[in-house]
């Protein structure tokens, strides 16, 4: 039995580690090439250097993007889960006839390919009284949109693994407030998912490219256009607009869950 139970832990421990091979490798591969000078027919790259990312840096243009993608982002970020919070909440403990209704609105983002939302979005807000193609206003309510099985999920799943009805009839009961309760026992037990939900969704518009390029690419450049222009000119640098990229994603979410940990404990 102990035998069957190694073989069978081994079996997986060599399953997960043939996967994570598979996906770090080509990030390994961008890494080298980020640092390398000359790198033709050898296994690793005959020169290294640093020229690439001194080259970015000191390019305004990739500092801005990065600026202006960061604060587009968060805001489209903190504007869903203000709205989908309370909204998801109240679906889930006082309407609980209209979650399969929600369930269909939330999966429509899957359904409607990028370039299809793009050129629907252009052509409804390109005239009229709401004509904000090109501006910053028409990406955050794209962004809203593209989050939104995400938050919807997340949020929904951390109420229903705390169980939220029987927790908010308990406080009730004990003379607690609908606000109260929410604020003092909902919101402390869903947290962990709820900071879940959000660097989720941070990290799927902070590499979203079809909707930004086609909605604003001629008139606001995010990181993600910024990469596409500047792929053409250098594979090295483009390499090395990745790597930062990334580390970039690594180091904001790693903050982001400190964050939500001392948030967690304040309001517990």
């Amino acid at each position: 039995m102990k035998t069957e139970t190694k073989k069978a832990g081994w079996g997986h421990r060599s399953l997960m580690l043939i996967l994570m091979i598979y996906l770090l490798l080509p990030l390994l591969a961008t890494f080298i090439y980020a640092f390398a000078r000359e790198w033709q027919a050898t296994i690793l790259p005959e020169s290294w250097t640093l020229e690439w990312f001194k080259e970015m840096f000191q390019d305004v243009r990739f500092l801005e993007a990065l600026w202006t993608s960061l604060y587009l982002c968060i805001i489209s970020v903190v504007l869903s889960l203000v709205v989908m919070l309370p909204a998801v909440f109240i679906i889930t403990v006082y309407l609980p006839k209209l979650e399969t209704f929600m369930k269909g609105i939330v999966v429509l983002p899957y359904a409607v390919p990028g370039v299809v939302a793009a050129v629907g979005l252009i052509r409804a807000y390109s005239t009229g009284p709401i004509n904000i193609t090109g501006t910053a206003y028409i990406l955050i309510g794209a962004y809203f949109i593209i989050i939104l099985p995400y938050m919807y999920q997340g949020i929904r799943n951390s109420l229903l693994t705390v169980s939220a009805v029987e927790l908010l009839n308990s406080a009730e009961m004990l003379g607690a407030s609908r606000y109260k309760a929410f604020v003092t026992v909902i919101l402390p037990n869903i947290w962990p998912g709820v900071v879940t939900s959000t660097l989720l969704s941070f990290s799927v518009l902070f590499g979203e490219f079809v909707l930004t390029n086609m909605l604003v690419g001629g008139h606001i450049q995010t990181i993600q256009v910024y990469l596409y222009q500047r792929v053409n000119e250098s594979g090295h640098l483009a390499s090395a607009i990745a790597i930062s990229y990334f580390v970039f994603i690594l180091v904001l979410s790693m903050i982001l869950m400190k964050l939500g940990k001392k948030v967690n404990k304040g309001i517990s």
